[in-house]
């Protein structure tokens, strides 16, 4: 396998947003990368996927991230480096009634053909919804967001569904203005949808996860192989086991971590440091 050489110091990067996401990468792709990072003008990154359910995501979110990309390599030729952010919010799958928000941040270098994906994870979204009656319901929802500062979203109503075909309303900046969009989608459908803006110009939240999943994306570039030297030897998964402090018997915390390089395969257990786990996490010990 051929070496895969750093990114150039002050190679040219295209950014593919058009919601101020340079906000949260560009510092850090110049600071920890020497990238030079631009955003394309006239770049509609809502044809692939709006979280207002206009245009459906084709694919899965990295499907996406790439084809941003390959747009924004179009209309800026030159550019070696090509990076893009996308993101999902559902239910969390192991805590009742909570929401997980996840943030990927994908780099593709054209030169050698390298791509490398940061990631972040948490539980830290304001991703809500509702399905109101009456503008005061509508009023009280975006004030727990934390509206203004953090956006909302009111659409139509068809069977109890989101209806954006009936009736979108995304540019609203003050109380007065969501108050009249919710009198109107009430009028035109007899209730409204009001959710959390989740697009990351409208959501300082989002903004945060992106910026922690791009720090994700520069500690991978700069963590190479020790076996192969390519950029992205990183943590994988992580292994239970710790044995307990008094009996010894494997607990459910974590031993180790597994590293894995994704170009030669090559794989690596690296412990966490501590050597015991506390007798409360034993079953054997603490049923």
């Amino acid at each position: 396998m051929a070496p895969v050489p750093p990114l150039p110091d002050g190679a040219r990067a295209v950014l593919a947003t058009m919601h101020g996401k340079e906000r949260a990468i560009a510092p850090l792709a110049a600071r920890f990368l020497g990238l030079a990072v631009e955003v394309p003008a006239g770049l509609d990154t809502d044809m692939f996927g709006t979280f207002s359910r206009e245009v459906a995501r084709p694919g899965t979110p990295l499907d996406a991230a790439r084809a941003k990309i390959a747009a924004a390599f179009a209309l800026v030729p030159d550019a070696g480096v090509g990076i893009a952010s996308e993101g999902s919010f559902g239910p969390h799958p192991a805590v009742p009634f909570a929401a997980l928000g996840r943030e990927l941040v994908l780099l593709v270098d054209r030169t050698s053909g390298l791509e490398l994906v940061g990631h972040h994870a948490a539980l830290g979204t304001n991703f809500a919804h509702q399905v109101v009656r009456d503008r005061d319901a509508g009023l009280a929802f975006a004030a727990r967001a934390g509206f203004p500062a953090h956006g909302v979203i009111v659409m139509g109503v068809l069977d109890g569904e989101p209806a954006p075909h009936l009736a979108l309303f995304k540019a609203l900046n003050t109380e007065a203005e969501l108050a009249e969009a919710l009198e109107r989608t009430l009028s035109l459908t007899g209730a409204a949808h009001i959710e959390t803006d989740m697009r990351a110009h409208r959501n300082p939240r989002r903004m945060r996860a992106i910026r922690r999943a791009m720090i994700d994306l520069c500690r991978r570039v700069r963590s190479r192989c020790p076996a192969c030297d390519r950029p992205g030897f990183a943590a994988t998964a992580r292994l239970p086991g710790l044995p307990c402090a008094w009996c010894a018997s494997p607990t459910p915390l974590t031993r180790a971590e597994v590293w894995t390089c994704t170009g030669c395969d090559h794989r690596e257990e690296r412990s966490l440091g501590a050597a015991q786990a506390d007798p409360m996490y034993c079953e054997e010990c603490n049923p």
